[in-house]
């Protein structure tokens, strides 16, 4: 009998990236048996799971997102015994396991793609997106890929175009063919099977596209923010009606939901990009019967500000009806929080991290958050991700927010291995190290494990609803409910003290850390510079 089958709302999962967070081996490259080693430090920040990125058998085009084999270890990562004992220490510390499925896609050296790429005839042949050119050889239509380019890729023994949305090593899933979802969610029950506790869903409303292949219209405004690509990327430039989000991945994510219902306890968080990613995450997230939460690529832009905050979370509130949301405002996709919101103080990084924790919604908190870390600054000649090799100089990649996580300051490489990294340690990061910050009281990494140890015993911020108030200009003020109990969070995010006008005295929330609390003057609340108070109303 599951303890708390709905463990999952308001749930905070820390997201481990496991080639840059611990090397137990010494060969530069984090891997399984160390993330087992710092389960200790991970359930210190009283978080309730992990989110592990990929560690599947993988040819490492796109780092794990390009898998070759679904039910193994790659074997920089270890192996399946490996990965078993870390969901058994992990449960020993009452942490859950959750694990990223790429499921739109595969690697270009998956069995299932050599044997498809073969022929047009071969039982596998109508396992992925082929087509014919056009009568001038062009490709069929005029989808992009994330990474640049056209979507479509030609072979040379089929003669025809296979679809990719990332890299052209990275082959698209035909989902209209039952098989290919039949062999998916045969693929998650393994691991479920394994014991796993849920999984994220890398790129699901990916899953399906138009049939007829249709052209994707133009988009009336280049943005970058709810689809996830920056606007020097030319894929910016096209309304995404026929190349993803189709209606048929409704129908697959019940699916997928029903099986997840037979492994009680077990959960989804689907990432959504998407032109109208909060319409979506409300169209997968409703009825209990799709994905459990999902989250969009909102708040992982460079945008920011209370009124960006305000709209975008009642934006989303006013879809979601039932639905459940999942924020994060940073991964391993995107520049680290602190660089991309221009933080230039500890006390920012606490009111940005306060303002997450006490949304409404489950939360993911991605490695060195909690330290505060900045964007890495790398030499071209250092980077490996092909997005930012691709889109040098304006835009550097995904390589600066995957840096290797700083363990201590004396030591070689911040204790993150013996060896020379994967990728380098930046400078910057040393002092910020987890044995410099765990010694200071009022560090960021201090900050964080006191406000989630006394958030955990919080249900009405796990479970309670939401609703803005009114506030002066940089400011948020919004009220959590839960039954007949009210807590009032407001936040000032700006430079200088502000006064807010309340429409009643609040009382001090008991046990808040030391960094949570204004001055009271009647009705009036003063907030310093980045302040945050939580009071009872």
């Amino acid at each position: 009998m599951i303890k708390n089958p709905d463990w999952w709302r308001g749930a905070v999962i820390y997201q481990v990236y496991p080639r840059s967070f611990y090397d137990s081996n010494g060969d530069g490259i984090g891997d399984l048996p160390g993330v087992t080693a710092k389960l200790d430090y991970i359930a210190s920040l009283n978080v309730d799971a992990i989110w592990l990125s990929p560690f599947f058998t993988s040819p490492m085009k796109d780092f794990g997102y390009d898998v070759s084999d679904y039910r193994n270890v790659d074997p920089i990562f270890g192996t399946l015994e490996d990965f078993d004992e870390l969901i058994a220490e992990a449960h020993k510390r009452d942490l859950k396991i959750m694990i990223d499925q790429v499921l739109s896609h595969s690697s270009d050296q998956h069995p299932w793609f050599v044997e498809s790429r073969a022929s047009r005839d071969n039982p596998k042949a109508d396992w992925y997106v082929w087509a014919d050119p056009k009568s001038d050889g062009t490709p069929p239509n005029n989808w992009l890929s994330v990474f640049g380019g056209s979507a479509w890729a030609w072979d040379s023994r089929r003669k025809q175009y296979y679809l990719h949305n990332f890299l052209t090593s990275q082959p698209d899933l035909n989902f209209h063919n039952p098989e290919v979802q039949e062999q998916v969610l045969s693929d998650v029950k393994f691991w479920l099977d394994r014991g796993v506790d849920g999984f994220r869903l890398d790129a699901i409303n990916f899953c399906f596209h138009d049939p007829k292949l249709r052209d994707n219209p133009a988009s009336k405004a280049v943005a970058e923010g709810s689809i996830g690509v920056r606007k020097e990327n030319p894929y910016a430039y096209q309304f995404h009606k026929y190349d993803k989000t189709q209606p048929e991945n409704i129908e697959f994510l019940k699916r997928l939901r029903a099986l997840l219902d037979q492994y009680p306890g077990t959960t989804t968080v689907g990432e959504i990009g998407d032109d109208n990613s909060l319409q979506t995450m409300a169209d997968y997230t409703s009825g209990g019967d799709k994905l459990h939460m999902a989250y969009s690529f909102d708040l992982l832009t460079e945008q920011h500000g209370a009124d960006f905050f305000h709209k975008t979370v009642n934006t989303i509130e006013g879809k979601l009806t039932d639905g459940w949301p999942c924020w994060a405002i940073g991964n391993h996709d995107v520049a680290r929080v602190a660089t991309r919101w221009n933080a230039t103080s500890e006390q920012q990084l606490k009111a940005y991290m306060a303002m997450l924790l006490t949304l409404r919604g489950s939360v993911c908190i991605y490695q060195g958050e909690e330290l505060g870390l900045t964007e890495a600054e790398l030499q071209y000649e250092d980077l490996v991700d092909p997005y930012g090799i691709t889109f040098w100089p304006e835009y550097k990649g995904r390589d600066g927010c995957r840096t290797p996580m700083v363990w201590h300051h004396k030591e070689s490489h911040a204790g993150f291995s013996d060896a020379r990294p994967w990728l380098p340690v930046y400078d910057d990061h040393y002092n910020a190290a987890v044995a410099v910050q765990h010694a200071e009281d009022n560090s960021v990494l201090a900050a964080y494990r006191a406000f989630l140890g006394w958030r955990k015993d919080q249900s009405i911020l796990l479970k309670g609803d939401i609703e803005f108030s009114k506030s002066p200009k940089n400011t948020l003020v919004y009220t959590r409910s839960l039954g007949d109990e009210t807590v009032m969070v407001a936040l000032n995010l700006s430079e200088s003290a502000v006064t807010i006008p309340m429409p009643g005295v609040g009382s001090p929330e008991p046990g808040t850390p030391d960094f949570v609390g204004g001055q009271w003057h009647g009705k009036d609340l003063t907030l310093g510079p980045w302040g945050i108070d939580i009071a009872r109303l």
